[in-house]
């Protein structure tokens, strides 16, 4: 990852007094911790984080580093009621959600519906869901799982990973999803839906099935 911010937060304490950098790791110890470790302790984290949502390399270290500037210039928000790392990762989840609100303000455009490779004419299903064994949020500590999961996000269309990531990833309320994606609750909803449909059919595929008969992530 080239976030390249090391030396832009390590030089924030560069021409200060001995006194004056004193004063500074106090106010660290209470309002952020040390900014020049910020990178080493939690860079590929956030990248990850940003990367999942975002899909796009440059974009999420973009986002990362939106996200270490605005940290440093909000160092004392930090009341040490949550570890750094949640804090800093509360304040990366308003830099995606601004790059995701720009992205669909330029453009809006979704595939064509997929239900009917589901469906028959009568609404029922062709072939119905398997039951899937295990816990699927015990699923999501493994980092294999993780990697087919980023893999099947990565086959959909932006407007239907941008609901699926904002919605079941982070939680987000409809309302304010519905204005960050610039759409009805209705559409929303009809994206949900065919956003999981997709992603059940590839985990199945990629991750349910036994290892010898597992494809690539489509």
């Amino acid at each position: 990852m080239r976030l390249g911010l090391g030396n832009r937060l390590s030089d924030s304490g560069r021409g200060m007094s001995a006194d004056d950098r004193v004063d500074q790791r106090a106010r660290g110890r209470g309002g952020g911790g040390d900014p020049g470790a910020w990178v080493e302790a939690h860079g590929d984290a956030l990248f990850r984080f940003a990367m999942l949502r975002l899909r796009d390399r440059d974009e999420a270290e973009e986002a990362v580093q939106e996200c270490f500037v605005a940290a440093l210039g909000a160092r004392q928000t930090f009341a040490e009621r949550s570890s750094e790392r949640t804090w800093l990762i509360g304040i990366l989840k308003h830099k995606v959600v601004d790059r995701i609100r720009a992205r669909h303000a330029r453009t809006d455009r979704v595939a064509a519906s997929e239900e009917s490779a589901f469906f028959d004419h009568r609404g029922l299903w062709k072939v119905g869901p398997k039951r899937w064994k295990g816990d699927p949020s015990s699923a999501m500590q493994r980092k294999e799982f993780r990697r087919v999961l980023s893999g099947c996000l990565a086959t959909l269309p932006a407007g239907l990973v941008d609901a699926f990531a904002l919605r079941e990833l982070d939680r987000m309320e409809t309302d304010e999803l519905c204005a960050v994606l610039q759409i009805t609750a209705a559409n929303l909803w009809q994206r949900l839906h065919r956003a999981r449909l997709t992603l059940r059919r590839c985990l199945e595929l990629n991750w349910f099935r036994p290892p010898n008969k597992r494809g690539p992530a489509q």
